[in-house]
């Protein structure tokens, strides 16, 4: 089952596209603040976006390069705005596709599983990608995605740094210094952000069943202990 996020001022076609999409089996979240819709997405982590060009207090190519720069997932915009000009600016903000209102369903159906296909499906471009694998954990830096047996998560930047730092140096402890170079490049920042990011890091590892790997070793760090075996 794959996450669609669906920001869409206009609740009924909302719950139209909501409809539509969770008849195909896939899970469709409608977002209702309209103001923090990054930190939505950041919470969600959905497999694709369908976005609106028209949104209360930033439009939509504002919330695409805002979530471009967390994520590589699919975003397609769904607009009344039928001109070119406005297509050639969802593209060049990050969007993958663009359909204009209104709208066959059907088609936003087909299209949505056409990018679900080309990113995590049969057309999933992996001749020659990096990934990072430890007991049949594999991250996926340039997808920054991270997988375990049938089972696949989106993450954001940093946690897709933190993880493949802590992957390729397991069972060894990755001291906070080294995390903070590698997510900070030096800049001065709190103990209690570097928690947030480790915590959101033990809560991916959780949607994938693995529970306490991530250890935090006093005084000297952090530690991912393998042994959680295959997919449960």
């Amino acid at each position: 089952m794959y996450k669609i996020m669906i920001v869409e001022d206009d609740p009924k076609l909302a719950s139209l596209l909501k409809s539509h999409i969770e008849r195909y089996g896939n899970e469709g979240i409608v977002v209702q603040d309209y103001e923090q819709v990054l930190e939505q997405f950041q919470e969600l982590m959905p497999h694709l976006v369908l976005l609106d060009v028209n949104l209360p207090s930033f439009d939509g190519y504002y919330w695409c390069r805002q979530i471009r720069l967390v994520s590589t997932c699919p975003i397609i915009f769904i607009s009344a705005r039928s001109g070119a000009p406005d297509q050639l600016r969802a593209l060049e903000n990050g969007a993958d596709d663009y359909i204009t209102k209104p709208f066959h369903y059907d088609l936003v159906i087909a299209k949505i599983h056409s990018q679900l296909r080309r990113v995590y499906g049969d057309y999933a471009a992996t001749s020659g990608e990096r990934t990072v694998e430890l007991d049949g954990l594999v991250l996926y830096p340039e997808r920054m995605e991270l997988s375990l047996g049938d089972r696949t998560i989106a993450l954001t930047k940093k946690e897709t740094i933190l993880l493949e730092t802590l992957l390729s140096r397991s069972p060894r402890i990755v001291s906070r210094e080294t995390i903070l170079e590698k997510l900070w490049d030096d800049a001065f920042v709190d103990d209690n952000t570097l928690s947030v990011n480790i915590n959101r890091v033990r809560k991916r590892l959780a949607e994938l069943g693995i529970e306490g790997a991530l250890e935090t070793v006093r005084g000297s760090g952090y530690r991912l202990n393998k042994g959680w075996g295959p997919a449960r």
